[in-house]
């Protein structure tokens, strides 16, 4: 039963916000969203300790001014997501613009696929589904959604576009296969991984457990590893797609160490993402919350809890 009303919940989300035009959904649903999150405290409490670790110098107002921003971008993202339906080539450049679409060519030409490092910033459900209409679909890997019914509904709209997604579970082979078919495979690398998939590098100042896949699929494989983000462009009124040149990865007789350099690298790549635009990342997540071997909880809650 209660599996069947959080889809009921989400359909009729996506198809009210979806319903209204993109303006009025994007207002509604940020005011949508600034409410949900009062009525979640323990959410306001982690961004704005996220905030004061990445920024220790920064006073209370700056971290509050991010947080409030921050939530009307996840209203924002919302209502552009309820609107896939509505985006086709011809109408997408009203709402995301292409920059530095030469340096994926570039990376694509090299035959040996492309795996875009991203993460939870700006319109990050719009920037794949916007780059398949501009270009061709690509593959992305998720995280499963608990509720299989939301879950399905939530990829049948990222895959309006062509795109398709891959479950984290079935990665490596699916991946592989795309990669040697020349094709690109979209990773979100910014959150906490467990323990033992993780690098712990720094982000920020401060080791967070970091995927390590991304290193070794590119070590594997020789595909271009491609910095991609979104972000609003509040001179255009619209998002940026933006695709930086691939990154220069390290590459020795040592695969351990090449990991960890490049996956330092990603970290530091992600991090000057987020440093130009903190209110358009998504601060909720505990990012820091799995600690190397023998260190302590970093965040406040579980310390108490131990």
């Amino acid at each position: 039963m209660r599996e069947r009303l959080e889809y009921a919940a989400a359909w009729a989300t996506l198809k009210f916000f979806g319903w209204l035009p993109r303006p009025v959904s994007r207002w509604t649903a940020a005011r949508f969203a600034a409410i949900l999150f009062r009525l979640r405290p323990a959410w306001r409490r982690v961004a704005m300790f996220n905030l004061q670790l990445a920024f220790p110098g920064w006073s209370e107002a700056e971290r509050s001014r991010v947080v409030r921003l921050m939530v009307r971008n996840l209203g924002w993202l919302m209502a552009e997501f309820a609107h896939l339906p509505h985006y086709s080539r011809e109408s997408i450049e009203r709402t995301m613009v292409q920059d530095g679409f030469e340096n994926f060519l570039a990376a694509e030409r090299q035959g040996r696929g492309v795996l875009f490092l991203t993460g939870h910033l700006g319109a990050w459900e719009l920037k794949p589904f916007a780059h398949a209409l501009y270009h061709k679909p690509i593959y992305f890997l998720v995280r499963p959604i608990k509720n299989r019914r939301v879950d399905a509904l939530v990829n049948r709209y990222r895959g309006l576009s062509g795109n398709r997604p891959i479950e984290k579970n079935d990665s490596a082979r699916v991946i592989l296969r795309v990669l040697r078919d020349g094709g690109t495979v979209g990773i979100l690398a910014d959150q906490n991984t467990t323990p033992a998939e993780a690098v712990f590098v720094d982000f920020f100042g401060i080791p967070a457990a970091t995927t390590a896949g991304l290193a070794r699929l590119a070590r594997r494989t020789g595909a271009a590893v491609l910095p991609v983000h979104s972000y609003w462009d509040a001179s255009l009124k619209k998002y940026r797609l933006r695709c930086e040149p691939a990154l220069e990865l390290a590459h020795s007789a040592d695969e351990e160490d090449d990991v960890f350099a490049n996956t330092k690298l990603f970290n530091q790549t992600l991090e000057g993402f987020i440093r130009r635009f903190p209110d358009q990342w998504f601060w909720v997540h505990r990012r820091w919350k799995n600690r190397p071997p023998g260190e302590e909880p970093i965040y406040p809650d579980e310390k108490k809890a131990r």
